[in-house]
């Protein structure tokens, strides 16, 4: 079977032993955006954890280099608020060589505003489905992306555009023609933590969200912009406006295409 490896990005971590509350079991590239810059590689009995300290900032710079320095067959992403189920890697797995010609799998992670999977059974995925999916929930063959990257752009911290970073990684494995499939299965719940980028629906999300689209398609973005922002009217009507929300993501729309 193939090996599985849990690609953690974090920030201040005291130690590799934050994993332990996580309940990663298997192999794990942990990188830790902090203060100091570092490589260790600490063996367990049955795991080996690759730990990076590192003074780069941005989610999508630290997926990239936790992608850069793993070196199983499969990789999953995750978040430091991940809690894995004990079977993880049995589901995972199982599921990767069932779709033995997936390049890319997408999991359920239970959350307060997920209590279930987006999609009751498995499927092949496309450009409408993976709007809907959240970083953690991604597995992939890591031969399979070696032409894919996050766009450091994108993602809380990078500075520019706080969101999005998933949906265009997806994107652009779909655009080179890359299988996705979705698998409902269980792997891990979320604790409910305070969100590192998301203060509200303001104008600093909507311009993030316009580039997002911009990037992940210049054609169809301005459909994306509206659908958008009739669909999630409830959340953001007693800070904006249709129009208003319509006005910031056709400015970051523009601000992302003239770079």
């Amino acid at each position: 079977m193939s090996s599985l490896e849990v690609l953690l990005s974090a920030m201040y971590l005291e130690s590799e032993k934050y994993i332990d509350g996580l309940n990663i079991t298997g192999d794990v590239v942990v990188i830790n955006q902090c203060d100091t810059e570092s490589e260790d590689i600490i063996n367990r009995d049955t795991q080996k954890i690759k730990y990076i300290c590192t003074k780069d900032r941005g989610l999508s710079k630290s997926r990239n280099m936790a992608i850069n320095n793993a070196a199983a067959d499969i990789c999953i992403l995750c978040d430091n608020d991940v809690v894995y189920h004990d079977n993880y890697k049995e589901i995972i797995l199982s599921a990767f060589d069932k779709y033995k010609d997936a390049d890319i799998i997408v999991f359920y992670i239970k959350r307060k505003e997920k209590p279930v999977p987006n999609f009751p059974e498995e499927k092949r995925m496309g450009y409408l489905s993976v709007l809907k999916i959240f970083s953690p929930e991604i597995a992939f063959r890591r031969e399979s992306i070696s032409d894919i990257r996050f766009n450091e752009d994108f993602g809380a911290g990078s500075g520019k555009y706080i969101m999005g970073e998933e949906n265009i990684f997806l994107y652009d494995a779909l655009k080179k023609k890359k299988k996705i499939y979705y698998v409902p299965a269980e792997i891990a719940e979320l604790k409910e933590v305070k969100s590192t980028w998301f203060s509200d629906y303001d104008e600093k999300f909507f311009i993030s969200r316009g580039a997002n689209y911009a990037a992940m398609t210049k054609l169809f973005a301005p459909l994306l912009c509206l659908q958008f922002a009739l669909r999630k009217k409830a959340l953001y009507s007693k800070n904006l406006t249709t129009s208003q929300a319509l006005k910031y993501m056709k400015n970051g729309r523009r601000e992302y295409l003239k770079k």
